[in-house]
């Protein structure tokens, strides 16, 4: 069991992630005392999407191939139609989301974000929510799609859209503070 204020959290995005989706969450966890790092596929800043066009940037912490799931107890996956397309695409991003499944550590993704789920072939047999639009992928990777504002199945937390975001950072937290999970094979 981790304490939600001595946990280490990482956020994994690229540009186009829906602005609400990361920085919610990284404030909100930041707020109950919890490190959370941001990783982007070249270490770069990155840019969110907002209304229907470019956001603000957020910094980087380092790239996906200088980090590993060992540092962290939790991997948080924001939303956004661009950013979770462009990192499904990067196999390091995907491997690193199937090492956080193996170490049995929270998952937790939004909107478009449970395409890495999809990607990384962690769904299956699993019940799960996402944006409306990509319900039927995930039904395809062999999940059961529910639509409830958080669906968690052995710590893979997921949700739908932004408006989702309060009981899905409570149940990130709730999650972090039970510990790695036993999951059964996907």
């Amino acid at each position: 069991m981790t304490s939600i204020s001595k946990a280490r959290i990482l956020v994994l995005a690229a540009d186009g992630f829906e602005q609400s989706e990361l920085e919610v969450p990284v404030e909100k966890l930041r707020a109950r005392g919890a490190t959370v790092r941001i990783a982007s596929p070249e270490g770069k800043d990155i840019r969110g999407w907002k209304d229907g066009d470019w956001g603000d940037s957020v910094q980087a912490d380092a790239a996906i191939a200088d980090i590993g799931e060992g540092d962290f107890d939790a991997l948080v996956l924001p939303g956004g139609q661009i950013n979770p397309d462009i990192l499904r695409l990067d196999e390091q991003a995907v491997q690193l989301v199937r090492d956080f499944y193996v170490s049995g550590k929270p998952i937790a993704a939004i909107c478009h974000g449970p395409w890495l789920l999809v990607e990384a072939d962690v769904l299956r047999g699993r019940d799960a929510t996402s944006y409306r639009s990509i319900a039927t992928d995930v039904r395809n990777a062999g999940a059961n799609w529910k639509d409830e504002e958080v669906v968690v199945d052995q710590a893979i937390v997921t949700s739908r859209a932004p408006g989702d975001l309060p009981a899905f950072v409570a149940r990130i937290a709730e999650e972090i503070e039970e510990g790695p999970h036993e999951r059964r094979a996907a």
